[in-house]
């Protein structure tokens, strides 16, 4: 059980919310802003390059925006969602089993109170032990307990350390393919798997897969639709993280399950929004693009890490490096980044215990600063 699981025996107490992870970073950006030339901020896989003007046109000038939008998402955008995974996992989905969120981390955060509405009985969120921190707190935030699930020594997680008892009341199931801190690719036909073996649904985050490294991006639907759901956003891959639209799409009877409580609870995208995704995903050029920025970043920056953290190397997936704190404590290797490079990262306790020792750095700055840091590093 997560420790900021409310617990049911002894005196009930009021939950009071942990800091937000990154309020803890406040300080250390002090010191980072004394450089010349301010801060370099990596810490939030925040975008910063420019989305395509085809997309600001569309959610300028879509002309949805007086009315009510169909909280499931219009049919261009939910169309336009089916088509791209399509075209870019080789996936076929029915229109009917797509639907849109107002960004991801509101279906994640939100996602264990309906399920729980739906099977009552069980009452368990597993998720990987070095992961978002949302999956936690989604549950956490609904009364649920929050399981972590071990992962390997390459990030991975690991089924096999699950409990029959745990699966018994499981909920759900959340895996991260490319992972975010860590830019691992998991099993996602084993996943689809264990939990049809184990009658839990299995949700996989996706936001990532437009930037695998190894080999091709993939998808848990590749593996059938039956109890699983992929969740996508247009955040990461198009520069749209203000906007907040995403999708999820898979299993028909959870698809409309979901879509009909979030109609309930008044979740809508607004129209623009979905206009201006539903463009964005009809673009491939944009995204091409894209990686290669994200890659020529990784590749310069993990080498400038590498000469204060020795064996950092570029994802599997992802747009972030996972580095290792040389001492072992990453927050004072945060501090030091920060004060002789002017640059925020994340360290990686964030993400789960097991991420202790490590660092997140976020490729989401451009080539300039990132060199602005490796000059500073060198002259520290």
């Amino acid at each position: 059980m997560s420790a900021s699981t409310p617990r049911s025996d002894g005196p009930l107490r009021p939950w009071v919310p942990p800091p937000y992870p990154y309020d803890r970073l406040e300080p250390m950006r002090a010191k980072a802003e004394a450089h010349e030339g301010g801060a370099v901020d990596l810490s939030v896989g925040a975008p910063n390059d420019a989305p395509q003007e085809s997309v600001l046109r569309a959610l300028a000038s879509s002309g949805t925006e007086r009315g009510y939008p169909p909280s499931v998402g219009t049919f261009e955008f939910r169309d336009s969602a089916a088509y791209w995974m399509q075209r870019r996992l080789g996936v076929q989905v029915p229109v009917d089993q797509v639907a849109a969120c107002i960004g991801t981390k509101e279906f994640v955060a939100s996602l264990p109170q309906y399920l729980r509405l739906r099977s009552p009985e069980r009452d368990t969120i597993l998720y990987p032990a070095v992961s978002y921190p949302t999956y936690a707190m989604g549950a956490t935030l609904s009364g649920c307990r929050a399981v972590p699930v071990a992962v390997d020594d390459r990030w991975r997680i690991d089924l096999s350390t699950i409990s029959e008892a745990d699966a018994a009341r499981a909920l759900a199931l959340w895996v991260n393919t490319p992972g975010n801190p860590a830019g691992q690719l998991d099993d996602l036909a084993a996943a689809a798997a264990w939990g049809r073996d184990h009658g839990v649904a299995v949700f996989s985050d996706e936001c990532y897969a437009e930037f695998t490294w190894e080999g091709q991006s993939r998808s848990i639907l590749e593996h059938g639709l039956d109890g699983v759901v992929a969740v996508h956003s247009v955040s990461k891959s198009y520069n749209l993280a203000g906007i907040r639209a995403g999708f999820y799409a898979g299993d028909a009877g959870l698809v409309s399950y979901l879509s009909e409580v979030r109609k309930h609870a008044g979740l809508m995208v607004p129209g623009p929004t979905q206009a201006a995704a539903a463009t964005a995903l009809e673009d491939p050029g944009a995204v091409l693009d894209q990686r290669g920025r994200y890659w020529e970043r990784l590749d310069f920056f993990a080498r400038v890490l590498a000469s204060r953290s020795p064996g950092t190397k570029t994802p599997d997936g992802g747009f972030y490096l996972w580095a290792s704190a040389p001492t072992g404590d990453a927050w004072a290797f945060a501090e030091q980044l920060a004060a002789e490079g002017g640059v925020l990262v994340t360290p990686g306790d964030t993400f789960g215990p097991q991420g202790a020792g490590y660092v997140r750095v976020a490729m989401v700055q451009p080539m300039e600063r990132l060199q602005l840091v490796a000059r500073r590093l060198r002259a520290g």
